[in-house]
């Protein structure tokens, strides 16, 4: 049975290790130290490197570890990373035979233009396009991209497992909250998380159905967040795209 480990990298950042039996795979790892820490401990064999973006903190330890390792490195087709060996384009499926493991490489551009997620037996890993009650920047994308992007990952099943590659929820809920406060189900979500952040464990993964709950970027149909866009842009918005927007550089100055 696969197992999936974060580890943490940096401030903030998850290294998502997935591990079966004796073989591992790890997604952007941004730093080579703690996966060799965790590999050397668990008496693991690293068998490839996925890559979602090419930003230093997701791809800083790639090098050091193909070269240790001698794995393949999976990365989008087109992108200033130099280290990509097994290059994926949009919609194409990855097999990770020791892993029993079949991903499909979706683009989501807007944090970056060369931005990936993948997605595969009710996982999702998608790096930082989406978050925990948030979204990313808008790096080199438009926040039509973005919105793009996300409706995409939005219309996977409610069930998908959602490993972002940030511990960024508590800071994101304090929007969140602003943006939606009559969300029950936000406040709730929140208090969950404030406990587990109490005692350092993480508060992922979360789910496709829990983000379109309560992740305001994911609501932007809903009337409170459409009126609240509205406020903070003054001008009446019409649901989609444009509350989307609006949501995206509210937070950015939040």
């Amino acid at each position: 049975m696969m197992n999936i480990f974060p580890i943490p990298a940096f401030n903030d950042n998850y290294i998502w290790l997935l591990q079966e039996g004796s073989h591992a795979v790890v997604v952007d790892p941004g730093d080579a130290g703690p996966v060799q820490a965790h590999l050397a401990r668990e008496q693991l064999t690293l068998d490839a490197i996925l890559v979602t973006h090419h930003h230093a903190d997701h791809v800083g330890g790639v090098t050091q570890l193909a070269s240790q390792w001698h794995c393949p490195v999976f990365g989008p087709a087109i992108t200033p990373f130099t280290g990509v060996t097994d290059p994926v384009l949009d919609g194409e499926h990855l097999t990770l035979p020791t892993l029993n493991l079949t991903l499909q490489a979706l683009a989501v551009p807007g944090h970056t233009l060369d931005h990936l997620a993948y997605y595969g037996d009710g996982m999702l890993f998608c790096g930082d396009t989406l978050f925990a009650c948030g979204c990313g920047r808008l790096f080199e994308g438009t926040a039509a991209q973005m919105y793009q992007s996300l409706s995409r990952l939005a219309a996977l099943p409610d069930t998908t497992q959602v490993y972002c590659s940030h511990e960024y929820t508590l800071a994101n809920q304090r929007f969140a909250l602003a943006a939606d406060p009559d969300n029950a189900d936000l406040h709730q979500r929140h208090q969950r998380d404030l406990q587990a952040r109490a005692i350092n464990q993480p508060t992922l993964p979360s789910t496709i159905g829990l983000e379109k709950r309560t992740n305001p970027f994911l609501r932007h149909q809903t009337a409170t967040l459409i009126e609240r866009a509205s406020q903070q842009m003054g001008q009446t918005l019409s649901a989609g795209e444009a509350t989307f927007a609006a949501l995206r550089a509210w937070k950015d100055r939040f």
